[in-house]
C-alpha cells in the first residue's frame, strides 16, 4: 500500500509538472522553509534522499549542460545514486559548482544527473558516494 501511495503521488506530481510546461534552468533562491523527506524513501538503504530546492531544474542525461534534458523538477525529493565532478555550472543567484549527482525518482526510474547547486547539502553532498 505504501509503494502504491508513493507511486501515485510521484505520478501526480510528474503529471502536474508536465501539464504546466516547466522548462529552463533554476534561478530561484533556496527556500527558507524546512521540508521533511518522505518516509517511504527509506526503503532502499543504498540510496540517499536529496531535495531539489529550486524550481525548473533540468535533470540531464550526463553531468553537463549540453546533454539531453530528461525531466524538469521543482521542489522535489529524489534518490541519489552517486556524485561526480562534471561541467561547472554558474548561476548568478546561487554560485558555481562542478559536482553533479546521479538521481532517480523515489518510485524508481531511469537515472539522470542534476548539478549540486540545486540540491540541498552543499557543494558535495554528505552521504552520497562518489561514482
Amino acid at each position: 500500500m505504501r509503494n502504491l501511495t508513493r507511486r501515485t503521488t510521484t505520478a501526480l506530481a510528474a503529471a502536474a509538472l508536465t501539464v504546466s510546461g516547466l522548462t529552463g534552468t533554476a534561478l530561484a533562491a533556496p527556500a527558507e522553509h524546512v521540508s521533511v523527506a518522505p518516509a517511504a524513501a527509506a526503503d532502499d538503504p543504498t540510496l540517499t534522499n536529496v531535495y531539489v530546492w529550486a524550481t525548473n531544474v533540468n535533470l540531464r542525461e550526463w553531468p553537463n549542460t549540453r546533454s539531453n534534458i530528461l525531466a524538469v523538477r521543482s521542489r522535489y525529493w529524489l534518490d541519489a545514486v552517486c556524485q561526480t565532478q562534471g561541467e561547472t555550472v554558474a548561476d548568478p543567484a546561487v554560485g558555481t559548482n562542478n559536482w553533479w549527482t546521479q538521481v532517480m525518482e523515489l518510485s524508481g526510474s531511469d537515472v539522470a544527473w542534476v548539478n549540486n547547486l540545486y540540491l540541498r547539502g552543499g557543494q558535495k553532498i554528505a552521504g552520497v558516494p562518489d561514482c
